[in-house]
């Protein structure tokens, strides 16, 4: 009997045998049924044009529950990076935040922002807010009178509502939901900015002003204007000829020379290279300055491993906390790296280590998806913590009363001779015959690499080095290392992080690169889940890193030269962790100058515009940080007192 008629008869046997018990059916459901289908059946899709004050037309989605017994609130999210699929009768793979969310129901609302795919308009990255939000002035349009107009059209035409509106968007939309709070609508009570970006001098494209060569690629999906309401994609990228990331990145050259990539119409890249500096350009494009008069209901998210927006979550939750002291303020940093938070993972990794079991399920079962569900539908209680934080050294979650805690004294270890990290500066003082300084030779042509060579990868937007091994590093002439004796007990450092450096330079311009470091002992063992190819026992792994560019170190608005061989301070915020180095293990800091590709290399010659610097302008420079009893140098946290 052929293989094909033994099939068939299995198949009427199985029929017959299951199907009076609605086993087939089960079985061919849970075969057929795919996440857009089940959506779809849950939600009916309706697709609007909504016109804001100035005409300008907004394409927006609604998917609105079937289940019409009951009035709903409606969530919403705003995005330059298309709500698609286009067409009334397509559906995608998620409509919410998790499926928790999903699961619970809402009027789910998602719209294309000014200027980008179907929506009508001029597009502006970080449109400026306009203080008021006056709905007869046409010509005051920002990002908050863009949301504020959504909303009153959609409760006025959209039924079934209940009369409430959230928010919700991770990194550029996490922005849209920051920008919607200034002078918000009164209906929207429950908004959650989730790696949202504060301000371009500090968030994604620059640190401190350094510029970030690593985003050299997305540059082009926010620099040129679509001529009209699209499906398709307007906006070139650009594909470099060879696959070598390293390669690709230094045959760009100077930044002068890169930017013939684009070509002259990239607003956005002719935008960054002719404000190199924190002019009002920038500081109008700031939104958490105007966070102010907000009685929505805010929880802000972030990755303490977020390489392109930590400033961001921090600085926005500290302007609502400073400017409204009455309103109700979260703030969540979990162990993620770019809105990890929203996938389902088994373990929380960044790059190649892991910092625990199912954290992202917790988050969105435990903490999303009960903020939503208590402002919106009023079930359940209000968050208790204002701030909950991962402990990324014990890998557990802490809930705090307030954010940076309260009750924890700063410290300071002091950068010494001999490579040493002490927790006073006593060593320093008294060891007067040792060298008052360390220094390195940085060469432009052969800068640090910001990760292991064979790591160091062409994408988008690099962020798994920001938990990476740092030996590498520690092996180089250039990079500068001090660490610790073994701890004798856990150590637990919370909130901010400073680095106060005493350095000078033979040239006129440097850049300086800041990391702390958690040292493993040599008998470590591996966290579960993490790569097997790393060996933990001496690994040296990166807790948090930042950049100044040098230029900055007194003004971000008004540059200024080094003086050759001048002692100079730099103060350097490192954004806030909370990590517990344990019994044994080492503290490390690491000093150095470049950091390629993932900043532009610095000239290390003083030019007003290093976007407009010359290949004769890159030289070598001898740099020093001084560790001496007159001139300091040392880096600053919270530890909870004893």
């Amino acid at each position: 009997m052929s293989r094909l008629r033994i099939a068939a008869l299995f198949a009427v046997w199985f029929l017959a045998t299951f199907s009076n018990a609605g086993f087939v059916f089960g079985f061919q459901q849970a075969r057929v049924t795919s996440p857009e289908q089940a959506i779809e059946q849950r939600f009916a899709k309706n697709e609007y044009r909504i016109p804001m004050r100035d005409g300008t037309l907004l394409h927006t989605t609604v998917y609105s529950p079937r289940d019409q017994s009951q009035t709903w609130p409606i969530l919403m999210t705003r995005t330059p990076y298309s709500v698609q699929p286009y067409g009334p009768d397509r559906y995608p793979l998620s409509i919410a935040p998790s499926k928790h969310v999903q699961n619970d129901t809402y009027i789910f609302v998602h719209q294309d922002v000014r200027g980008r795919w179907m929506s009508e308009g001029k597009y502006d990255n970080l449109r400026p807010n306009i203080p008021g939000n006056d709905p007869s002035d046409a010509n005051a349009i920002d990002e908050s009178s863009d949301t504020y107009d959504t909303i009153d059209w959609l409760l006025k035409n959209v039924p079934n509502h209940n009369g409430k509106v959230g928010m919700w968007g991770i990194s550029y939309p996490g922005f849209y939901c920051a920008a919607a709070l200034p002078d918000h609508h009164p209906a929207l009570v429950a908004v959650s900015p989730q790696a949202p970006i504060s301000d371009f001098f500090f968030d994604d494209f620059h640190h401190h002003g350094a510029y970030l060569l690593s985003y050299f690629l997305a540059t082009s999906t926010f620099g040129y204007q679509h001529d009209g309401p699209t499906t398709r994609q307007w906006y070139k990228n650009y594909q470099p000829r060879v696959a070598d990331a390293w390669s690709f990145y230094m045959g760009l050259g100077t930044m002068q020379q890169a930017g013939r990539v684009f070509g002259p119409d990239n607003f956005f890249w002719n935008q960054i290279k002719s404000h190199p500096n924190y002019d009002s350009f920038w500081q109008d494009r700031a939104i958490a300055p105007h966070l102010k008069n907000i009685t929505a209901n805010v929880m802000t998210v972030g990755g303490l491993f977020d390489a392109e927006d930590l400033y961001g979550p921090l600085n926005i939750y500290r302007h609502i906390e400073d400017q409204n002291p009455n309103a109700f303020n979260m703030l969540v940093m979990g162990p993620w790296s770019h809105g990890d938070w929203s996938f389902k993972q088994r373990y929380a990794k960044v790059g190649k280590i892991a910092f625990g079991k199912n954290v992202s399920d917790f988050y969105q079962r435990k903490i999303e998806a009960p903020f939503f569900r208590h402002f919106l539908k009023g079930q359940g209680t209000s968050p208790k913590y204002e701030a909950l934080i991962y402990d990324t050294g014990k890998q557990q979650w802490f809930g705090f009363k307030s954010w940076p805690p309260e009750r924890v004294e700063q410290q300071r270890l002091y950068l010494s001779a001999g490579g040493r990290l002490d927790p006073n500066d006593s060593n320093v003082r008294q060891n007067k015959n040792v060298a008052a300084f360390d220094e390195f030779l940085s060469d432009p042509d052969d800068p640090v690499p910001y990760r292991q060579r064979q790591d160091i990868q062409l994408q988008f937007t690099p962020r798994g080095y920001m938990s990476d091994d740092q030996r590498y590093a520690s092996q180089r002439a250039d990079v500068l290392t001090f660490q610790t004796q073994p701890l004798s007990e856990d150590m637990t450092i919370s909130g901010k992080l400073l680095a106060h450096l005493n350095v000078s330079t033979t040239g006129s311009s440097a850049d300086w690169i800041v990391k702390l470091i958690d040292v493993f002992p040599d008998d470590a063992v591996a966290t579960e889940g993490s790569d097997p190819s790393v060996k933990f026992g001496g690994m040296q792994m990166m807790i948090r890193s930042e950049i100044l560019r040098g230029r900055f170190r007194n003004s971000y608005e008004t540059p200024e030269p080094f003086v050759p061989n001048e002692i100079a301070e730099i103060n350097l915020p490192l954004q806030d962790v909370l990590h517990t180095f344990k019994k044994g293990h080492r503290v490390m800091v690491q000093i150095h100058s470049t950091w390629f590709p993932l900043i532009d290399r610095n000239p290390q010659k003083y030019v007003d515009n290093i976007f407009e610097a010359q290949p004769d302008d890159f030289i070598k420079a001898t740099h020093r940080v001084y560790h001496s009893a007159e001139h300091s140098s040392w880096i600053q946290f919270g530890v909870k007192p004893k």
